[in-house]
């Protein structure tokens, strides 16, 4: 346990920081999860609108530090591919 005053507070801001980082993952996962099924789904209206909407969202939580940015982008582009493969 922290014993120093700075220490402490540290612990309170890791905590503040933490939690607002595991709401921005799980709001990432839940637009992710839509693009997913809209895609198993087979309607491609559907997942292209689902992608459009999740683009931003996995981007603003790269950006907010969430998770790394690469990630972000990776994740961006592998499910536009699938997007895009299933219009052909």
């Amino acid at each position: 346990m922290a014993n120093t005053k700075s220490a402490k507070k540290m612990v309170r801001k890791i905590d503040r920081r933490t939690a607002r980082n595991r709401v921005r993952r799980s709001r990432v996962r839940s637009f992710e999860r839509r693009v997913e099924e809209a895609i198993a789904s087979g309607d491609r209206e559907v997942a292209r609108q689902a992608l459009k909407n999740a683009e931003p969202e996995i981007m603003r939580g790269a950006q907010k530090g969430a998770f790394h940015q690469r990630r972000a982008s990776r994740k961006v582009s592998r499910l536009a591919k699938r997007v895009i493969a299933m219009q052909a």
